[in-house]
């Protein structure tokens, strides 16, 4: 009997769980927004090209920085694949907080928090510009201590995998489960655009580090978390979902007084700009037309 390859597998139980989330949440009266749905896949099928044609030159850049690593883990040890599994946790709970922090990766990551309602295949709606932003020079310091960049890769592939499954409402509290790994109820947390919500619970498939470095927020009973962006991003045009807050960021940096202004715009915290007649919103502006 044939065995199905691990990706063959993971696209079943993404179809599969895709279908059963649909009627689910058409049986309770939540609804299911479909033109969003067309333009989460817009924008993924655009992720889809942009990463075949960049990621080899991100591949080469990173083994040309292994190569000047002083020690190399071995591929073939499992101890490797433990120890790196917890050490990308911990680059990816940084490379993560950092995208909501500064604008200039934030321009990318933003649209990943576009959707106005949270279902598994939200989790695709992924930007077109991470790679070129170069929120993966992140990972260089892990591949520095020696791991190797397909270890990176894979690892990296499982972590977002993982986290395609916990994009969803259908799922309630897990019990213990909540203390050690990044959950379905963390992660409605982490896509709220409540002030209570906001940049909070940044890991990928552990919860620790958000508890180590202060940014863990428990789902509040009382608080329903609110979906999207602060100042909702209402088109589904994937050039739209993909570039308007490139488009915002442009429109700051027009509207700077000065050098200081100029690189709060670039870099400073989403939100209020220095030397700007008015302020951006802390995840999004108007300065696209939405459709």
């Amino acid at each position: 009997m044939p065995v199905l390859q691990p990706s063959v597998l993971f696209l079943v139980a993404v179809l599969v769980l895709s279908v059963i989330e649909y009627r689910w949440r058409v049986r309770t009266g939540r609804g299911y927004d479909l033109a969003a749905l067309g333009g989460t896949l817009g924008t993924m099928a655009g992720q889809v090209l942009i990463k075949g044609i960049i990621n080899g030159g991100i591949g080469i850049a990173m083994l040309g920085v292994f190569s000047l690593a002083p020690a190399q883990w071995p591929l073939e040890d499992w101890r490797t694949w433990l120890a790196g599994f917890l050490v990308l946790e911990f680059f990816y709970y940084w490379q993560h907080r950092f995208s909501h922090t500064i604008r200039w990766f934030w321009a990318s990551h933003a649209v990943h928090h576009s959707a106005n309602e949270l279902t598994l295949p939200a989790a695709a709606r992924l930007s077109w510009t991470a790679g070129i932003s170069g929120i993966w020079v992140f990972f260089l310091p892990m591949i520095m201590l020696g791991f190797h960049p397909l270890l990176v890769a894979t690892l990296l592939m499982m972590n977002l995998q993982y986290q395609y499954f916990i994009h969803t409402e259908a799922v309630g509290r897990l019990g213990p489960l909540e203390w050690l790994f990044n959950t379905p109820s963390h992660h409605r947390v982490h896509h709220g655009s409540n002030p209570e919500y906001l940049d909070r619970n940044f890991g990928g498939v552990l919860i620790v580090f958000d508890h180590l470095f202060g940014t863990f927020q428990a789902e509040r009973p009382d608080i329903p978390a609110v979906y999207g962006l602060t100042r909702p991003l209402r088109s589904n045009n994937p050039f739209v979902i993909a570039f308007h807050e490139w488009g915002n960021l442009i429109g700051d940096v027009r509207k700077a007084g000065s050098a200081r202004g100029v690189f709060h715009a670039l870099f400073g915290r989403p939100g209020r700009q220095p030397d700007t007649h008015d302020s951006t919103d802390r995840l999004a502006s108007p300065a696209l037309p939405v459709e």
